[in-house]
């Protein structure tokens, strides 16, 4: 008990909530200040600060529970975190005071940029210099990037090449059909991952590739007897305090959600950095965790982390956003600009030679870089 409910646990939950009760109890007369810009700028950083530390404490907590559960059920319950936040935080953007139909398409693309391309190549290039080149499981990756492939193309590249509404929007029709066979696509992945082909998820041993068919074996003939040592009680405890710091975030996104549009439109910034600070809030904890799997030689969790944090990110935020657009009336738009999907294609094509063999190479890392650093520009300067 004393080890799940620590100092630092327990100070971040009664700061964090703190700030909602301050929020609950003052909001109108907070929102009141917002036309004093230093005073808008001080009160978005708080808040800005108080969600992120709530996603850092999501993050620690499912990663506790992933190393509990093992792969690749841990690292779902961290995705799945993560991507609920995600949700959380777009759903209040499209409710703001500014209409924002763009909202999840930016942050899923800003997601995949950031993702597939700062983070996986910083993992790819200081894993490479600590280690060398580093050892993955080339089948499963295939299966991640082959899925980013279709949720990707289906969701975000179509709306551009079809009828529709028109200008990348669905119809209703449509919207719930791609929906459906999103959810559908994204299910039967589920299952393949978890249940018969765990092993292709799971860090090989270096030199022993074959291990991994000998590996699926022991994990079907041990999982009955490693869930016996997980503590019920521990879980338990975890996913509550889990849903303590996501609570909070739920309750101070309409907050985050009205500065944020106040800033854009008062700063005449591109509306794209919505999305962009969506995807630096989600998914800043879950990326310094790939990271540090990476620089700890254990590359097939950095990848799990990312391209599993993707692959979740368009097979629930998609079908999410689309239907809460259809129950509210909402405009939802997917259809990318020219310019993103040329930088989407470049990022697929990279990836596909980037992870088609065994082995990472550094200087791979460095041209995802470089890619990024090019989609950074292109927001500020088009």
């Amino acid at each position: 008990m004393n080890n799940i409910l620590t100092k630092n646990t327990i100070i971040r939950l009664i700061l964090i909530w703190l700030m909602v009760f301050i929020f609950m109890f003052f909001g109108k007369s907070i929102e009141g200040l917002y036309s004093n810009n230093g005073l808008a700028i001080g009160i978005f950083l708080l808040v800005l600060a108080t969600i992120i530390g709530a996603a850092f404490g999501v993050v620690k907590e499912a990663d506790e529970l992933a190393h509990k559960l093992g792969e690749p059920y841990g690292t779902l319950i961290l995705t799945l975190s993560i991507v609920s936040i995600e949700v959380i935080l777009i759903v209040a953007m499209m409710f703001g005071p500014e209409d924002n139909p763009t909202i999840g398409k930016d942050s899923i693309f800003s997601v995949m940029m950031i993702i597939m391309n700062l983070v996986l190549g910083l993992c790819i290039l200081l894993g490479g210099l600590r280690h060398g080149e580093q050892e993955y499981n080339a089948q499963g990756t295939i299966t991640y990037l082959s899925m980013i492939i279709m949720l990707g193309g289906i969701s975000m590249m179509i709306p551009n090449f079809i009828e529709g509404k028109g200008n990348g929007e669905f119809t209703s029709i449509q919207a719930a059909s791609i929906s459906g066979l999103i959810i559908l696509l994204y299910g039967f992945f589920l299952a393949y991952q978890m249940k018969g082909y765990r092993h292709l998820y799971i860090q090989p041993k270096p030199g022993q590739m074959e291990i991994l068919f000998a590996q699926r074996n022991e994990i079907q003939q041990s999982e009955e007897h490693g869930q016996e040592k997980v503590s019920k009680k521990e879980v338990l405890l975890r996913t509550i305090i889990l849903l303590g710091m996501i609570l909070p975030i739920v309750l101070l996104s309409h907050n985050l959600a009205t500065l944020v549009d106040y800033g854009i439109k008062e700063m005449n910034l591109p509306p794209l950095l919505g999305g962009v600070l969506i995807a630096i809030i989600v998914f800043t904890p879950e990326s310094m965790t790939a990271v540090k799997a990476a620089m700890n030689n254990e590359f097939q969790r950095a990848i799990n982390l990312c391209h599993g944090a993707f692959v979740s990110t368009v097979g629930l935020t998609v079908p999410s956003v689309l239907i809460i657009g259809l129950i509210a009336s909402k405009t939802v738009l997917f259809g990318m600009t020219t310019t993103e999907t040329i930088l989407f294609v470049i990022t697929l094509i990279l990836s596909m030679l980037s992870f088609s063999g065994r082995r990472t190479a550094p200087i791979v890392g460095i041209m995802h870089l470089v890619l990024f650093a090019v989609f950074v520009i292109l927001i500020f300067n088009p």
